[in-house]
């Protein structure tokens, strides 16, 4: 949208505004290829949903598929993974079917033009580490398709101003709650993991201990000799021995 004399648009501050409140994902221990994607934002919702749970639910994906079989039976790792995948394609569903009922709509109302934002995009290029990551980056753009959408019908009174609200909220706590699920999961392996590690550790323990009351232990002969006493011998078998008789 052109700028005009009397009217001040974002160029790019809002965004700068929008990351700088989160953490940025800490990545240096992830020895991991990624696909890179360019990628664009434009609605606020999606902005703000991609800066605080994208980085955060590749990093937990990452945890489960990777980390957490060093510990753990791959049958275990591999539940969890089918967990999150129907999740992620649960939300993916979910959005789709939200699309297509706000096209319908439009369809419905003879509206063929949807609202567009001033503020600038947001737009990067990220690098996708897995097929978590990939779906989820997936369910984000479909948002951001569908939020400007639903701004169309309310601006048109299709619906209403509270309805809108309440279907913005709806999706938003969807994509939301597909990160902190990935989170919840990550959380029980961790937990499993540490289990796992604590009984280890109790079994070096109790072994490290048969193994010092075994040392600490004085050998036969050495008793035998403080005693005065012949050494004791030893025998191969539990045969008795073999007499000679003398010539």
């Amino acid at each position: 949208m052109p700028e005009p004399s009397n009217v001040k648009l974002d160029h790019g501050a809002i965004n700068q505004r929008i990351l700088a409140k989160e953490n940025a994902g800490d990545y240096r221990r992830v020895e991991q290829a990624s696909v890179k994607q360019r990628t664009r934002f434009e609605s606020p919702e999606a902005k703000r949903l991609y800066a605080r749970y994208f980085h955060s639910l590749q990093l937990n994906a990452h945890f489960i598929s990777e980390i957490a079989r060093i510990r753990l039976e791959a049958d275990q790792v591999e539940k969890v993974e089918q967990m999150m995948r129907s999740r992620l394609e649960r939300l993916a569903q979910e959005i789709d079917s939200a699309i297509d009922g706000a096209a319908l709509l439009l369809e419905r109302e003879g509206v063929t033009t949807t609202a567009t934002y001033d503020a600038q995009a947001l737009d990067m290029e990220v690098g996708v580490i897995s097929s978590f990551g990939r779906r989820y980056l997936e369910a984000l753009l479909k948002l951001d398709r569908l939020m400007p959408m639903l701004r169309t019908l309310e601006i048109y009174e299709v619906i209403t101003t509270s309805e809108a609200d309440k279907r913005r909220a709806l999706y938003k706590k969807q994509v939301r709650g597909g990160a902190m699920g990935v989170r919840i999961l990550a959380g029980g392996l961790r937990k499993r993991m540490n289990e796992a590690a604590l009984r280890e550790d109790a079994m070096d323990a109790v072994r490290g201990g048969r193994q010092a009351a075994a040392q600490a232990q004085p050998p036969v002969a050495l008793i035998a000799a403080m005693n005065g006493q012949a050494v004791p011998e030893s025998p191969e078998s539990d045969e008795p021995p073999i007499k000679v008789a003398a010539e």
